[in-house]
């Protein structure tokens, strides 16, 4: 053997002790920190590293939850049928639930996709908003004209079975995946009402639900009649029947959905239209109702748009974070409407965004509020989307209305409080109370 083969030997052998070196202290680290290292045959010499260990400062150990995995996997008597990705799910909803806010939830695909059709307002189920209060599932909101509505649920019902399955520990989610259904199937709810006696079972059919945010109307008020206190009561007529009262343009929100904002213009038209015909014509156009009851909310954004249709400039509602950070959002447009007379009905089933604009219009003096405390919804949840089409809502912040009053846990209270006559559902106090305040 000569010098150059010998040289060229003793370079191969320290390279390749280099490298073992190297390999050896990278191969350290990665055990060190629990870091999994795959190397697919079938694209050598490629290597994925994906870090696997906990964040920074996580004192916890995992051990716990993957022997548990093992016992379920190996010892449950029908373990072969065991769904491994329910698993997961259930495994991540625990956790999501255990931060214990009813409003911060994990959605597996099928109740992530349920949740963007509620905004979108086109489903198959019974039409009613439900929230959760003291860990009870409760209606929120039956929506006007839906099976719910027609069977007779109202809102502060809670809803402690469905189909003989107990709603104790279900989340939000849980309780509309379990009530919603195809369209002419019977769903039963089991209820308990405030002022009755006992639990009663409420059968309600499906149906397809399709649901405009608003609805608008002209109406005249009539108030020659005394009331049981000797006031004034004033009664809707139509503009045929009494040419000469006073008319009202009312606009039933319904929610706060995707379609909103683009139907809220074309209900504003109509507004300005019957004011801009009553003035023409002579007569006595005194101003409008915003009926907000039984309204659940939906969108932040829409409820500073349409806070913005009343109210000149200023803070619509205030947001606070974790850290205590505040951001407003104020005015963001010109209204058309920014000076005509209104009353705003409010109720148990007003919660959310229809909070949002109660207290703006409130607390900016901009109207009067006729009704009773509204639900106490002042919460904000980021949806977020996750692999799988899976879905995260998490509570990020609270909202608070422009003079700082939490919305949350303690809703909007009535300038004018009018109880709803559950025995009557036909009269509508409230109702009559706002015509005679705009009237008188």
């Amino acid at each position: 053997m000569d010098n150059k083969t010998a040289l060229k030997g003793i370079r191969n052998f320290a390279i390749i002790l280099t490298l073992m070196v190297v390999t050896g202290t990278i191969g350290y680290d990665i055990g060190r920190k629990k870091i999994a290292v795959s190397v697919t045959p079938e694209k050598a010499p490629y290597v994925t590293i994906e870090n696997k260990y906990p964040p920074e400062k996580l004192d916890i150990s995992f051990d716990l939850f993957w022997d548990v995995w093992e016992r379920i996997n190996r010892d449950y008597i029908d373990h072969t049928e065991i769904n491994k990705q329910n698993l997961v799910y259930g495994a991540i909803k625990g956790m999501v639930s255990s931060v214990g806010d009813p409003y911060t939830v994990f959605l597996p695909p099928e109740e992530q996709q349920r949740s963007k059709e509620d905004l979108a307002g086109s489903f198959e189920g019974i039409g009613a908003q439900l929230g959760m209060k003291d860990g009870r599932i409760i209606v929120v909101a039956p929506l006007k004209g839906m099976p719910a509505e027609d069977a007779g649920l109202l809102p502060g019902d809670y809803i402690i079975q469905v189909d003989d399955k107990d709603t104790t520990g279900w989340t939000l989610p849980e309780a509309v995946s379990h009530i919603r259904g195809e369209g002419g199937t019977i769903v039963n709810l089991t209820i308990i009402r405030e002022g009755a006696d006992g639990a009663q079972e409420i059968p309600i059919t499906r149906g397809t639900i399709n649901v405009p945010s608003i609805e608008t109307q002209l109406i005249t008020a009539d108030c020659s009649s005394s009331n049981s206190n000797g006031g004034a009561f004033c009664e809707t007529k139509t503009v045929q029947d009494c040419a000469t009262c006073p008319q009202i343009a009312v606009l039933q929100l319904s929610r706060f959905g995707g379609r909103t904002n683009a139907e809220w213009q074309e209900a504003v038209d109509q507004i300005t239209g019957f004011r801009e015909q009553a003035a023409a014509e002579g007569k006595d156009f005194q101003g409008m109702i915003l009926d907000l009851r039984n309204n659940p909310g939906g969108f932040l954004q829409s409820a500073v748009y349409i806070g913005s249709e009343f109210i000149e400039s200023g803070t619509i509602v205030q947001q606070r974070d974790t850290n205590g950070a505040q951001e407003k959002y104020n005015v963001e447009r010109v209204g058309r409407l920014l000076d005509i007379p209104m009353i705003v009905l409010i109720n148990g089933g007003s919660a959310s965004a229809s909070e949002i604009v109660a207290g703006a219009l409130r607390d900016h003096n901009r109207a009067t509020l006729v009704g009773v405390k509204s639900f106490g919804k002042g919460s904000v949840q980021e949806a977020q989307e996750l692999p799988g089409n899976a879905g995260l809502h998490v509570t990020i912040a609270k909202w608070f209305t422009p003079n700082g009053d939490s919305i949350n846990g303690n809703g909007i209270e009535p300038d004018v409080v009018v109880e709803y006559d559950r025995e009557n559902l036909k009269l509508d106090e409230q109702f009559a109370k706002a015509l005679e305040l705009l009237v008188n």
